[in-house]
């Protein structure tokens, strides 16, 4: 039993194994030496884990039993020092630099201010409104989704951080004596009650009236301990929708999806967690289809990408003005088209299978781990399986992975090994695989993406990321979607109708021909567009 607080952290055996793989597993890579990779866990004899871990990091395992409670700081701390600061904090030097100067501008202000901390700087400060500004600059400059405000009581900053591609990256620390100021004035840019600091409290910036883009930010109070608040910032650029065929879906699935969103009526889902791009993939999909002779109505909350053309409707609930009550309303609006943006209740659900079979094409996002899944959860909440089984046209599960930054990305030939573990997790939990199976998996790969070896033959190759300016350190730069389609089909009509369970109807679909979420991300990471530990991590269901 070892305690790891005794130990120096490896960053090159860190490096193997994804923070979000270690955070979600308990595991701490502690050194590598040559081929072997010492990994502290709480539990050393998890064969199915330790198989997982040799096939992400290409090593032979050594499990050590950690102490009892000391992976999960360990792991926090370990990762946080791992990464230089120079790849964590790196600027587009312009914007950034300038919003530290603001910092300290705003500091060298206030230091010949004898008044009490919290009168230091008023939220209307010049400085202070000039430094909020520019972070929301640099965070639309960045291309982050997020920007996440977290203060502590003093002496402690306030750590300002950005979540780039789906990971948090600090940007900048203030001190402590602004916190109250910051929240303040963000307070006020959202129209919020600046004198409530016990209740959580939702606003709107758009950054248009105060001088910036036009970007509209979601901003979420949360208050912490000590009477403090925590401020998100989520940014909603108002976004064209992005084509069909950039998105990553494979060519088959491409054909299927637009062959279903052809159809005159029925139900189309995609479904998947938060931030895993649902709303991006429901609008590339509308793009494909909307043109005069169509009536497209959305309801979403919020609106995130325009369209021309569409009808699109900002849902309320504080009025009444729900998905549900916005469904009905568009049924009397003669529609072609529905968007809805999320199915969150009975109601919801009841009233687009209904609209589903009059007459409408129907689109929606659940928050479910897979397709098959989705069936499930839909009659859980009490819609009549029958009609939804004639509805049904198709379900999209996604994820989100990070891209290999195209810069510094180096690749060399497979070897056979390699090959082998790659097709035996392709093929695992699919079909029972014999060395057959694994060979012909191969040389499909070879047939489809393998380059000519000037013999005859054809070879396929292994990327390996690095790290550059461009990526930040990071060897990972941008997203792309994979993706799990199902078709409805007379088996699975079948399957709903008599309620059966997920597990029934993914061995249907798996047989009819249907990709899961990690066979579509291993044939992403054969194309060299990603990395294995990033397919692992978004598909361990």
């Amino acid at each position: 039993m070892l305690d790891p607080k005794h130990y120096d952290f490896d960053a090159e055996a860190l490096a193997l194994i994804p923070q979000v793989v270690a955070q979600r597993e308990a595991v701490l890579p502690l050194m590598l030496h040559e081929d072997l990779l010492v990994v502290l866990m709480a539990d050393p004899l998890d064969q199915r884990l330790l198989d997982e871990l040799r096939f992400m990091t290409q090593r032979r395992i050594v499990p050590v039993l950690a102490a009892p409670g000391t992976l999960p700081p360990a792991i926090a701390r370990a990762y946080e020092k791992s990464v230089p600061s120079s790849s964590r904090q790196r600027s587009r030097a312009g914007q950034t630099a300038a919003a530290r100067d603001l910092a300290l501008d705003l500091q060298s202000a206030s230091d010949v201010s004898n008044e009490p901390e919290s009168d230091v700087v008023s939220e209307s400060d010049n400085t202070l409104v000039r430094l909020i500004n520019s972070l929301i600059e640099e965070a639309i400059a960045q291309k982050a989704s997020d920007i996440h405000i977290e203060t502590e009581p003093a002496p402690k900053p306030v750590r300002i951080r950005f979540r780039l591609d789906g990971e948090l990256v600090r940007y900048l620390e203030v001190e402590s004596r602004f916190r109250y100021a910051l929240v303040a004035r963000i307070k006020i840019m959202a129209g919020m009650d600046i004198s409530e600091h016990r209740k959580p409290q939702d606003g709107k910036i758009d950054f248009a009236r105060f001088g910036g883009s036009k970007t509209e930010l979601r901003v979420v109070t949360v208050p912490t301990s000590s009477g403090l608040e925590d401020v998100v910032l989520r940014l909603l650029a108002g976004s064209k929708p992005m084509a069909m065929d950039a998105i990553g879906l494979s060519e088959q699935n491409l054909i299927d999806l637009r062959r279903m969103a052809l159809k005159p009526y029925g139900l189309v889902l995609v479904c998947g967690p938060t931030g895993s791009g649902k709303t991006t993939t429901l609008h590339s999909l509308i793009s494909d289809i909307n043109d005069d002779s169509r009536k497209i109505w959305t309801a979403e909350d919020p609106i995130e990408i325009t369209q021309e053309g569409l009808r699109q409707v900002q849902m309320n609930p504080r009025i009444g003005w729900t998905f549900a009550a916005a469904m009905r309303t568009f049924l009397r609006a003669d529609p072609d088209v529905i968007m809805i943006g999320e199915m969150r209740d009975e109601e919801t659900a009841r009233i687009a299978v209904e609209a589903s079979l009059t007459g409408h094409l129907v689109l929606s996002t659940l928050h479910t781990n897979s397709a098959p899944e989705s069936i499930t959860r839909l009659l859980e909440i009490g819609i009549d399986p029958f009609n939804f089984s004639d509805s049904l046209l198709a379900i999209l599960a996604q994820r989100l992975v990070r891209r290999l930054c195209k810069h510094c990305v180096t690749s060399r030939p497979a070897t056979p090994d390699e090959l082998q573990a790659l097709a035996m997790h392709y093929l695992d939990g699919v079909q029972h695989v014999d060395e057959r199976d694994l060979a012909a998996q191969v040389d499909r790969w070879k047939a489809q993406y393998g380059e000519a070896d000037g013999q005859g033959g054809r070879v396929l190759r292994t990327y390996v990321k690095q790290g550059c300016e461009v990526c930040e350190g990071r060897g990972l730069k941008g997203r792309l979607g994979i993706y799990e389609l199902m078709l409805n089909s007379d088996d699975i009509r079948h399957h709903i109708r008599h309620r059966d369970s997920a597990g029934d109807i993914r061995t249907t679909a798996l047989k009819a021909g249907m990709k899961t979420l990690r066979q579509d991300g291993i044939e992403k990471v054969v194309q060299g567009l990603t990395d294995i530990g990033e397919v692992i991590a978004a598909t361990n269901l």
